[in-house]
């Protein structure tokens, strides 16, 4: 019974030292950002981030909106919208694109570099956001959507790649709070949130 057990065992032990670490998946960029592909409208679903002041104040947002429309190949202007009860505060910045990462231009305030993670979730993105300045070290990730709200199990990918990076349990934004509308363009809202 021992050699058989002994034999079992080594052949689970090969097995799962051939097969791929699972954050190896799910921490990987996508090879190449295709920027057509995020142009217009998208709902921020969740997000985690390893500091914690900026963490309490994405738990003030009622809702967040990220619209990205492209200007040239390799330049993009990324409108981020807050939602704080019936008050909207508009962010935008340029971003250049290089293979699979992006860059914000926000001057001298700080550095903020970024990547989209792989994900299964057809209509979503995983931002990874590297945030550098005086006061602040971070890695963010961010849970985008055409959608308000996703699947048990993207949302459950969504936190296994979370866990891979150390980022606690995420911030989840209610689905049912009113989004802001674009005032730097079309409003697309209407026809890319429709439950």
């Amino acid at each position: 019974m021992f050699p058989l057990f002994a034999v079992f065992l080594l052949c689970l032990m090969s097995v799962s030292r051939s097969a791929p670490p699972v954050c190896e998946r799910l921490v990987h960029p996508l090879s190449q950002l295709d920027p057509s592909h995020f142009q217009g409208g998208w709902a921020l679903v969740a997000g985690s981030l390893n500091h914690q002041p900026s963490m309490e104040k994405l738990r003030l947002r009622d809702s967040i909106t990220m619209f990205f429309s492209n200007s040239s190949d390799t330049s993009n202007v990324y409108t981020q919208i807050n939602r704080f009860d019936d008050r909207c505060e508009y962010l935008r910045y340029n971003i250049s694109v290089e293979g699979s990462s992006f860059t914000f231009n926000v001057g001298e305030r700080f550095k903020l570099d970024g990547a989209v993670l792989s994900t299964h979730c057809p209509d979503c993105a995983v931002m990874r956001w590297i945030v550098q300045s005086k006061s602040r070290r971070s890695v963010d990730l961010y849970l985008l959507s055409r959608r308000r709200e996703v699947a048990q199990e993207e949302m459950e990918e969504f936190k296994a790649q979370l866990a891979c990076y150390g980022l606690p349990t995420p911030v989840v934004m209610d689905p049912t709070k009113e989004l802001c509308p674009d005032r730097y363009g079309p409003d697309v809202m209407s026809t890319l949130f429709e439950q």
